[in-house]
């Protein structure tokens, strides 16, 4: 049976207060792990970081140590003394030797040669003998002409005999003075003809002289063009050989024509332009001459002018059509600083050099450069004479580096020293 009281009550339900209560205590548990982890987590980044920084500045430390024991090493350089001396102002031009005189001797009369008086490649002096013709056809000629000459020169007396008996019988009256006249005549036609004869005799004299050929110059033979026993000419194109005059001898070179001014300048003033000939790599002087010409024009296909120097050429160092580089001396910077261009170094901001300092230590000095002629650099201004400037081992320099020093022994810069240098950077290091 139900019990009315009972099933008119409503059913009984759970507090609503406790199932929340039943709920939170798991998440409250929950949360505790994952906060603890979260601590641990920044503990090790705090922990790490310090770590990071000992170690940072144990680096520091060491690379500021390994950085003083690097700039207390001494750096090996060559260093050379700026010193003041003479630079010439040179302009040069490629050019070959042209001898003074080139002769090609031929024969002035017809006959056999009978003989060759020289050497091939003989040097020889003006009126030294060089080949000999037969001569006796040039004898025999003379022989007649004289013959002929005396035979009209016994006319010539027989008539002047006459005119004077001629001239006694006109005085007389006994002879017409035709008869005179045509004697005075006769005599002359003999003058005349001694006269002729005696130029007869002297052509074969002249034909007998050049029956030995002599040098017309002096010079050096070159090779043999006709042997003994052949019949020569006086047509003949070839000639018997032929003598160049190499004492003295010539250099016919270019320059630029824009350069010229600086030429025409000092021999307006009447100054001797000297003249120095290279060999082809520019490094041996042949010899020192004086200019001598100046083309009167100016090539247009490449705009440069001729000129000739003369050489004495007392030592033969000259052999003609031989290509030589002629230095031409135009003028001379007295007294001025100069340096090894080696030393110059250059950068975007100036010119500069490096220059020892009395506690062994390099500075830079920025300098002004006048000229440059082969390993030598005149300055204008930045150093003076006595400074050290350092010519190899610059690449590894900087302003306030320590170096050990070793003196230039005049040798080529780049190859001085121990070698561990080079002689340019072609930028200026930072302070």
């Amino acid at each position: 049976m139900i019990d009315p009281d009972r099933s008119s009550l409503p059913p009984k339900t759970a507090p609503l207060e406790d199932s929340p209560r039943e709920d939170a205590r798991p998440t409250r548990k929950r949360r505790w792990p994952w906060l603890l982890a979260v601590g641990l987590a920044g503990v090790g980044i705090l922990l790490l970081a310090a770590r990071g920084s000992r170690t940072t500045a144990d680096t520091a430390k060491s690379g500021k140590a390994a950085g003083y024991s690097a700039a207390a090493r001494a750096v090996p350089v060559v260093v050379a003394t700026a010193r003041k001396a003479d630079v010439g102002i040179y302009l040069t031009g490629l050019g070959n030797v042209v001898p003074l005189n080139t002769v090609t001797v031929r024969s002035r009369v017809e006959g056999q040669l009978i003989r060759v008086a020289f050497h091939e490649g003989q040097v020889v002096k003006e009126g030294d003998l060089l080949a000999e013709i037969d001569p006796r056809p040039f004898q025999v000629q003379l022989e007649q002409a004289e013959g002929q000459m005396g035979k009209d020169v016994a006319a010539l007396q027989n008539a002047r005999l006459d005119q004077q008996r001629y001239e006694v019988l006109f005085q007389q009256d006994s002879v017409p003075r035709q008869q005179l006249d045509t004697q005075v005549a006769t005599v002359k036609q003999l003058e005349a003809a001694a006269l002729s004869d005696q130029g007869q005799i002297d052509a074969a004299k002249l034909n007998l002289t050049y029956s030995r050929i002599t040098a017309p110059v002096s010079g050096r033979v070159g090779l043999r063009l006709v042997d003994p026993g052949n019949i020569i000419h006086a047509t003949d194109p070839n000639g018997l050989v032929v003598i160049t005059q190499l004492q003295p001898i010539t250099v016919v070179f270019t320059i630029p024509a824009d350069r010229l001014p600086q030429v025409l300048a000092p021999l307006a003033a009447g100054r001797t332009l000297e003249v120095e000939a290279y060999d082809r790599e520019l490094t041996k002087k042949l010899a020192t001459g004086q200019l001598l010409a100046v083309d009167n024009q100016i090539d247009q296909t490449t705009g440069t002018v001729r000129l000739k120097a003369k050489f004495p050429n007392a030592d033969n160092a000259l052999f003609a059509n031989q290509f030589v580089n002629a230095r031409l001396l135009v003028d001379t910077l007295k007294g001025t600083l100069v340096v090894p261009a080696a030393a110059i170094q250059r950068s975007p901001q100036s010119t500069f050099v490096y220059v020892v300092t009395p506690d062994s230590k390099v500075a830079t000095r920025d300098v002004q450069v006048l000229h440059t002629e082969g390993d030598d650099a005149a300055i204008g201004r930045g150093i003076a004479a006595g400074d050290s400037v350092v010519i190899d081992g610059i690449d590894k320099l900087q302003p306030g580096s320590k170096v050990a020093v070793h003196a230039w022994n005049g040798g080529s810069p780049q190859t001085a020293g121990d070698g561990r240098g080079s002689s340019a950077t072609g930028r200026r290091p930072g302070p």
